[in-house]
């Protein structure tokens, strides 16, 4: 059974992240991440069955520690628009402040096995879960219109979201992705129009 927990466990998941963003997936060796981690080869088998389960794992501790953060803040706000707003914000302060982090989700999480991209489809439900939540409560508060498909938009909250920041991380972090979020923000909440709503 794995111990998820402790201080080698995050030890562990903090070193995973900074070799698999410099090496990529297929390259970081689990003796790699266990000289980053301070620890011997065996110890990473006490707390990781493989190195797939070192990827899910990591990706899992990181997206629940974010949804559980934006849940706490969105509890705070009261409009829909200023809640969408904080979302996108803290989307991408999240990934700027850990370039290493960005990279393993943009880049190392789209891997093409198949049983690896279930479990992080699995990871994903709880953010995609929150973003149908909100878009649910802009219809139901009439700032979103009622005929908007909850799916739809939010495949497209996400898939835009998910696209700034992949141009970010190719662009090796070299712009501000934190000044991505208003004008985001803006196109999400005002699409494409000429009058819009605040």
């Amino acid at each position: 059974m794995s111990k998820k927990k402790g201080q080698k466990y995050e030890q562990i998941i903090d070193a995973a992240v900074i070799v698999i963003a410099k090496h990529g997936f297929h390259q970081a060796q689990v003796s790699k991440i266990a000289k980053e981690a301070g620890v011997a080869d065996g110890t990473i088998y006490l707390y990781f069955k493989n190195k797939e389960d070192i990827l899910t794992s990591l990706f899992e501790k990181k997206m629940g520690v974010f949804v559980e953060k934006i849940r706490s803040h969105l509890a705070e706000e009261g409009a829909i628009n200023k809640k969408i707003k904080l979302l996108v914000a803290a989307h991408f302060n999240q990934l700027e402040e850990d370039y290493h982090m960005a990279v393993v989700t943009q880049l190392e999480l789209r891997q093409s096995k198949t049983e690896l991209r279930i479990k992080i489809n699995q990871i994903l439900k709880g953010y995609l879960s929150l973003l149908d939540e909100l878009i649910t409560e802009g219809k139901e508060s009439g700032y979103f219109s009622a005929e908007i498909d909850v799916r739809l938009a939010r495949q497209m909250i996400f898939g835009t979201l998910d696209e700034v920041v992949t141009n970010w991380v190719m662009a090796e972090g070299k712009f501000p992705l934190k000044e991505q979020a208003e004008p985001v923000q803006k196109m999400l909440l005002n699409g494409l129009v000429g009058s819009v709503k605040d």
